[in-house]
């Protein structure tokens, strides 16, 4: 009997040790369960934003914020749900054929739409048309229509001429048409005209003439440009002359008025231009007097100053 309950009791308490080893496995298990909910709870708490977007933040379906900047952002795990928009100008491009108001037809005409939604009406575009149906709802429909439309106001000749302005019109219309859905258009483009060959030919053809008319027009204006100068150089010239003219008048009639105020002025005058020189020949009208030059000097007498100048002498003895 006592061999028998030692048995017993060595398997109870076996048991009882086994007993424990589970519990202890049991409970790491379950507390790394845990610990593994909790961190994926709080990982699940927040949402990154990345740069360029904005979020929105849904709450079972029903958006409850729409302005979510980047970076982190908080949310309630399986309640609440954070979407990105890119907010980033968007490009859409469509390829049409036009005519314009002369029926000069357009082919494979390139249209270019730079656009972008606005923060302020995101609730409105995601409710109303969806983030992804932009495209196929208002700009599929609206851009090339209004484009043709533009385009067949114009004469194929003035669109050449004039495609900046034709593309700021459209880029307008645009503008008025697609700014209530909340789409911003901030740029359009025509990026090529393909008209027929013969057309493109004549317009050639005619901006060449244009050209060579204009370099006439030039030539023209320089040569007017050129006479005009030669004008005005003529009359400068003249009216120096005439200046010159004048000058030379007053000088004499001041000559004038002196010899009349001092008679022996002109004496003075003479004297003031010898140059120390005697005449060869001097003569009184009835007989001559001559210096002969040679090797030797002449056997006369040198006539006096006052044989020459009477006048001045007399006028100094007086």
């Amino acid at each position: 009997m006592a061999e028998f309950k030692f048995t017993e009791a060595g398997k109870t308490s076996a048991s009882k040790s086994g007993g424990s080893g589970n519990n202890k496995v049991g409970g790491i298990v379950f507390a790394v369960i845990i610990v593994v909910i909790i961190l994926s709870v709080v990982f699940n708490c927040f949402t990154i934003v990345q740069e360029g977007f904005i979020g929105v933040k849904y709450q079972f379906g029903r958006i409850i914020q729409d302005d979510l900047s980047a970076g982190l952002n908080f949310r309630i795990p399986f309640v609440e749900e954070i979407q990105e928009v890119d907010i980033r100008d968007q490009i859409y491009s469509v390829t049409a054929d036009a005519y314009t108001s002369d029926t000069q037809s357009v082919n494979d005409l390139q249209l270019k739409l730079n656009y972008r939604y606005s923060s302020s009406m995101l609730s409105s575009i995601i409710r109303d048309t969806g983030i992804n149906n932009v495209e196929n709802k208002l700009l599929v429909p609206n851009v090339a229509k209004i484009a043709k439309d533009a385009i067949g106001k114009v004469k194929a000749e003035d669109l050449v001429q004039t495609r900046s302005q034709v593309q700021a019109s459209i880029q307008n219309e645009l503008t008025e048409v697609l700014s209530p859905y909340g789409i911003i258009v901030t740029a359009f483009a025509i990026e090529n005209l393909n008209f027929d060959p013969a057309f493109e030919a004549s317009i050639q053809e005619k901006v060449i003439a244009a050209q060579d008319a204009l370099k006439m027009e030039n030539k023209t204006r320089e040569k007017e440009e050129e006479a005009k100068q030669i004008v005005i150089a003529a009359q400068a010239d003249a009216d120096s002359q005439v200046a010159i003219a004048k000058a030379e008048a007053e000088a004499i009639a001041l000559i004038e008025e002196q010899l009349a105020n001092s008679p022996n002025y002109i004496d003075y005058y003479k004297l003031q231009k010898w140059n120390g020189v005697l005449p060869q020949v001097v003569s009184d009208g009835v007989n001559p007097f001559v210096t002969i030059t040679g090797s030797e000097p002449a056997q006369t007498s040198t006539p006096s100053y006052a044989a020459y100048y009477p006048s001045a002498v007399n006028s100094t003895e007086e």
